[in-house]
């Protein structure tokens, strides 16, 4: 794999190559377009079906009427899905999206945008201001009810400006957590000290601001015999790309690399504490203090392959247990997204098995898990129009203070009764749901982008010397799995033309601007349109 320091001949041949392999599976994949557009009424005929929900739902509500709903970030597959789930359940979706280089996104082409708008992104010369005024322009001119943001990473604290700037502006609703939520969950020293007031477990987590800091930790470790993940707190992509575990096997390597690590007060990283053991990924919808919907899957440190835990089992459970506890010990009104990253350490002794469930970081906003509701439109649009009820309505006249509003429970600092511990997930308790259960996958497919494994299980593999023979029939045999029995993320045959212009035109696009502009990356992410 490429990095910083690899020639720039070697990036612009990588980033050529692709383009190239890109026009080569073009007219196979300009036939399957076609293919899909004339059987699409035979197959699945969405339109049909939301006219059927359409007319089901007003037989149920006479005064149900489509609202107006603003996705943006619908060139990330996590917005397009829920731009078409909301045009699946019969209301009209407005789409939004920042388009780097000047090339559209793919979900300005999907069939369930009713307009699009290509959006100001936010920097350091103008901060967010462009970009807040063309959001408010937006939501004038639509009309708009509800405004879903499937923020990116960079601009998660400009989207709760946004939110505070539509609300006391406008009459739309914001699913999104507001400046001083965005930025407690999203800086992981911020998120872990705030779990910890919260009286829920987490890893030992240190902020560092210099070498010094940081060796001042690992000299504890002989005595602790206890290692370390050094993770950046910012969100830039470099930065975000290093991850190391420390010490390392003497003294002198270990310098040498924390040496070579940027590292300063406007610069700060974390070494949180290294334990073994399986990781997963959350993604959850909080509307007023509530989870309205929740599903959980395991995680890599690179995730494209998603595949949903059953909604009863054991992990699951534990971990929507601890995801409603957080909401509720917070007590502060919070409606927007939570993908919470945990690490389950598996102790083996004498009496049997434990579990422990212990949260690495939080991210404030829409996981690409989300596909996994597929099949569950309506109910995933009924569950983020709860937001629009009166009583939801009411929260605005509270008063804020510090960026919230009036808590309605007892305050984090106040002593909550410990659930009763499950026997094997230490601290959570896994009773079966409530009544008012948030929406959760039912049988979900598996999902996977065909680009993506094309690339990494049967091209790639080919260069790579080490590879043996066996290793590679493994690879396709993974590879013919994927296409055979999972569901590419992007693809639909209802809705082609995004998934056609993303494999064939966006990323292309910018690919070619990297090898113009002579830019170097590490990896690409095929599900959120990233270069890292």
């Amino acid at each position: 794999m490429l990095d910083a320091r690899s020639p720039h001949s070697l990036h612009f041949a990588q980033n050529a190559s692709l383009v190239v392999l890109s026009l080569l599976f073009l007219p196979l994949s300009t036939l399957l377009l076609f293919a899909s557009y004339v059987t699409r009424p035979f197959l699945s005929n969405e339109d049909a079906a939301r006219k059927h929900i359409l007319s089901s739902v007003s037989r149920r509500d006479s005064s149900f009427r489509p609202k107006t709903v603003l996705v943006t970030g619908v060139g990330k597959i996590k917005g397009l899905f829920l731009a078409r789930a909301f045009y699946k359940a019969g209301h009209n979706v407005i789409g939004a999206d920042f388009e780097p280089h000047g090339i559209p996104v793919c979900g300005r082409f999907s069939k369930a945008l009713r307009s699009f708008y290509s959006l100001p992104k936010p920097n350091e010369k103008v901060g967010a201001a462009y970009y807040i005024d063309a959001l408010l322009q937006i939501v004038r001119k639509e009309k708009v009810d509800l405004w879903v943001s499937c923020s990116g990473v960079v601009s998660a604290l400009e989207d709760g400006q946004a939110k505070e700037v539509l609300e006391r502006r406008s009459d739309v609703r914001c699913i999104q957590f507001d400046v001083v939520t965005t930025q407690m969950l999203r800086e992981k020293d911020a998120f872990v000290a705030q779990t910890q007031r919260l009286g829920l477990p987490t890893l030992e987590t240190h902020k560092v601001t210099s070498r010094a800091a940081v060796h001042k930790v690992l000299n504890e470790s002989p005595r602790t015999k206890k290692r370390y993940i050094m993770k950046s707190v910012s969100m830039d992509d470099a930065s975000r790309g290093i991850t190391t575990i420390l010490p390392k096997r003497n003294v002198s390597e270990t310098y040498n690399h924390v040496s070579a690590i940027p590292i300063s007060g406007n610069k700060p990283w974390i070494l949180q504490q290294y334990i073994k053991g399986r990781e997963y990924c959350t993604h959850a919808l909080i509307v007023n203090d509530e989870v309205k919907a929740f599903v959980a899957c395991p995680s890599s440190e690179f995730l494209m392959h998603y595949e949903a835990l059953p909604a009863d089992s054991t992990l699951s459970r534990a971990m929507l247990r601890f995801t409603e506890e957080f909401v509720r010990r917070c007590g502060s009104y919070m409606i927007g997204h939570l993908s919470f990253n945990f690490l389950i350490e598996e102790i083996v002794s004498e009496k049997g098995a434990q579990m422990t469930l212990l949260p690495i970081d939080c991210n404030p906003r829409v996981h690409t898990a989300v596909v996994l509701f597929h099949g569950q439109e309506q109910a995933m649009a009924e569950a983020y129009l709860t937001a629009l009820t009166p009583q939801i309505n009411s929260i605005r006249e509270r008063p804020i203070t510090n960026g919230y509003a009036e808590a309605q429970s007892e305050p984090p600092s106040s002593p909550v009764t410990p659930s009763k511990p499950h026997p094997n997930i230490d601290g959570y308790t896994t009773a079966p749901p409530e009544p008012s259960s948030p929406v959760q996958p039912v049988n979900p497919a598996r999902y996977y982008w065909l680009p993506h494994d094309l690339v990494t299980l049967l091209l790639l593999p080919l260069l790579d010397r080490q590879t043996t023979m066996s290793a590679y029939l493994q690879d396709c045999q993974t590879f013919l799995q994927h296409l055979l029995l999972w569901k590419d993320g992007t693809y639909e045959v209802w809705d082609p033309l995004p998934a056609w212009w993303l494999y064939h035109a966006y990323w292309p696009g910018q690919f070619w601007a990297k090898a113009v502009m002579g830019g170097r990356w590490s990896r690409v992410d095929v599900s959120t349109g990233k270069i890292f």
